[in-house]
């Protein structure tokens, strides 16, 4: 076993396909610290404790300390990227709408795709003999659009060496914050408008000038044969649902009240987001109606960043969204 202390950190870790951290737990697996000090701790982490490099609290270091030997300076690239990581996952609301992520690692993908009839959708008994009805899968025409997200990091190493890890982490959230929601507009587009395959989410009309607890009535009743478990609406759209008289019973109250979460209409989740167009509601089965494709993780430029040159350093992920089940989601407007 070679000790984490002992190991030689260079750039040559962040090219692996693994990425870095798994690059480095190849070389120092986690479990060979059972039942150690270091139990918990990942390959990352451990050369962490190593340079006494801390990133947390109010006596977290500064920026200039993963600078302070050539082995450190390797560890930056992948703090920022956990950071920035980090603000993604806390403002992320895909896990909340998206059926399945595919990782990929390449930038063509052309995913599949079954659109079942009316009759398809029926399980009819099959007479002794008779041929099984089926489901046909192919895939689609065009690709999945993949795109890239992020930011670019300006600063200079003189303006940030002094700064503690604790507030830069902040701002690199901030930075997976703003990916997150960006994200989240491209699988709202694709939901609604279709993935390029001639498949948007049929429409339905409110039936006056605002909505009505009978409008989500018969917009859930169009659903059939699949469930409508998610709401994703504009703020205007998530306000006039929330000020239904159906949805002001004292129990619903004291929930909004206490831990801020609104009722959920008709069973549904119900989130707000302003990636939906104004005036618009869109429900969805989440089990079944959005595929995401990730071609890696949140990439940083690891050389910019180890060489000390912040002046502009992207910070970036890339990835698509296609549609299941064309009628698995719904807009109502």
């Amino acid at each position: 076993m070679e000790n984490f202390e002992t190991i030689r950190l260079d750039k040559g870790l962040y090219t692996s396909n693994k990425g870095f951290t798994a690059a480095l737990e190849e070389i120092d697996p986690s479990e060979n610290y059972k039942d150690t000090a270091l139990a918990g701790l990942d390959a990352f982490e451990r050369q962490l404790k190593r340079f006494d490099i801390r990133i947390h609290g109010a006596g977290s270091d500064c920026v200039e300390k993963f600078f302070a030997t050539t082995d450190s300076a390797a560890l930056f690239p992948e703090y920022v990227a956990r950071a920035v990581r980090k603000g993604l996952e806390r403002a992320d609301l895909l896990p909340l709408i998206v059926a399945t992520r595919t990782e990929i690692n390449g930038l063509d993908y052309r995913t599949i795709a079954s659109v079942p009839t009316e009759a398809e959708k029926e399980l009819k008994d099959v007479e002794e003999g008779a041929s099984i009805p089926e489901t046909v899968v192919h895939t689609q025409e065009n690709l999945v659009t993949l795109k890239k997200r992020g930011r670019m990091l300006c600063a200079s190493y003189e303006a940030l060496r002094f700064q503690r890890l604790d507030l830069f982490t902040v701002t690199l959230q901030q930075i997976g914050a703003y990916i997150a929601r960006t994200q989240l507009k491209d699988a709202v587009g694709v939901l609604q408008n279709g993935d390029g395959n001639s498949n948007p989410a049929p429409t339905s009309s409110l039936a006056g000038e605002s909505v009505t607890y009978a409008d989500l009535v018969d917009f859930w009743n169009e659903f059939d044969p699949y469930e409508l478990n998610t709401f994703i609406a504009s703020p205007d759209m998530a306000a006039a649902v929330l000020k239904l008289s159906e949805m002001r019973d004292a129990a619903a109250g004291l929930s909004f009240h206490g831990d801020g979460k609104p009722v959920t209409p008709l069973g549904a989740v119900l989130l707000k987001s302003a990636a939906v167009p104004a005036g618009k509601l869109i429900g969805l089965d989440r089990t079944c109606a959005l595929e995401m494709v990730q071609a890696g993780p949140v990439l940083t430029e690891y050389d910019k960043l180890i060489d000390r040159q912040l002046e502009r350093a992207a910070i970036t992920q890339i990835c698509g969204f296609s549609k299941i089940y064309t009628d698995a989601s719904r807009v109502l407007s």
